[in-house]
């Protein structure tokens, strides 16, 4: 039997279709909106460009991409080197609700912290927190909203390389930002195991970039060997550096891989990459396995490596012993 569809029938068939389609696409949407719902909004402060700590900012992100996939959203700023715009970042972070603020380099972590006390926060970058936060009695964990991972290199050992390459020097020049507290919390300490080696140590700050060259020079003048520690101005500037020590035949032993590529003989260095690595790794811990960032201990890199500049050492005629690694 051979059923004619009415006109009438032909219209509700439209409307079931039309019922349909609309239903598709609500649940279409509402699986978009439920995906950016659950995704997790992550702000990203960096100090200043250099290769540090581009390489923690990418070991950071990597960490995260590999564990959480596309449910992880980076909002990554750079301060260009101005602490005035690290707060303006993180205001903008704190008003956009991120799940989790990153802050690569001391003035970064001051600026989070000034911004919020509720958003969890990761340091990476920072020689010591207790310095940084001015925490008088230091335990290991802030207390506070914060957390994260340390640059600080054994500086026994850094003291003990350079006096290993430079036995007969005693006039050491300590070359740092004033405006950087952790730059100033190394020199305090190497200074000491440099002056039990009978070394005789003489400061030379510059307050920003402006100013390195003539403080760079003053310090060749006044030094045998010269001590850079993990300072962000100073690794922004090493071509600066460079033009001033290498004309003066003067060596600088640096706090990081980075600065010694641009103008120093050796280092004492952790990988930057791994450091930004296990500081996503505590984002994850703190993103999806409800870690408490207030009592989080502050984490270490697991190994450094002895490096040098074979380009510098054979243009000041240094001679590196067996044991260490060329940079690349």
């Amino acid at each position: 039997m051979i059923h004619f569809v009415s006109e009438w029938e032909e219209i509700d068939m439209k409307k079931v279709l039309s019922v349909l389609v609309a239903m598709v696409l609500t649940l279409c949407l509402c699986s978009f909106a439920s995906a950016e719902e659950t995704a997790y909004h992550v702000g990203i402060c960096q100090l200043v460009q250099h290769v540090a700590l581009d390489a923690a900012t990418q070991g950071f992100q990597d960490a995260l991409k590999e564990k959480l996939g596309d449910a992880i959203v980076f909002d990554l700023q750079n301060a260009s080197g101005d602490t005035n715009t690290c707060s303006t970042i993180m205001n903008n972070f704190v008003s956009n609700g991120v799940n989790l603020i990153m802050a690569n380099a001391t003035p970064a972590l001051q600026a989070a912290v000034a911004s919020t006390g509720d958003i969890p926060i990761l340091g990476t970058s920072v020689t010591d927190y207790a310095t940084a936060l001015d925490i008088s009695d230091w335990t290991g964990a802030t207390g506070i909203n914060v957390s994260g991972t340390s640059d600080l290199a054994p500086l026994d050992q850094q003291a003990a390389m350079l006096h290993e390459l430079f036995p007969d020097a005693t006039k050491i020049g300590l070359l740092y930002c004033s405006a950087e507290p952790n730059s100033k919390y190394q020199v305090d300490v190497i200074r000491g195991y440099l002056e039990d080696m009978g070394c005789t140590c003489a400061e030379y700050t510059f307050a920003d970039s402006n100013d390195v060259a003539s403080v760079a020079q003053n310090a060749c003048d006044g030094s045998e060997v010269i001590y850079i520690p993990t300072d962000n101005t100073a690794a922004s500037c090493t071509e600066a550096i460079r033009n001033v020590v290498e004309p003066a035949k003067i060596p600088v032993i640096a706090g990081e891989e980075g600065l010694c590529k641009g103008c120093g003989v050796a280092t004492l260095s952790i990988s930057y990459y791994d450091l930004g690595y296990a500081t996503g790794e505590m984002a994850y811990e703190v993103l999806t396995g409800g870690a408490d960032v207030t009592s989080m201990a502050i984490r270490f890199a697991p190994n450094v490596t002895k490096e040098y500049n074979k380009e510098l050492c054979d243009l000041l005629g240094v001679v590196i012993p067996e044991g260490y690694t060329a940079i690349e």
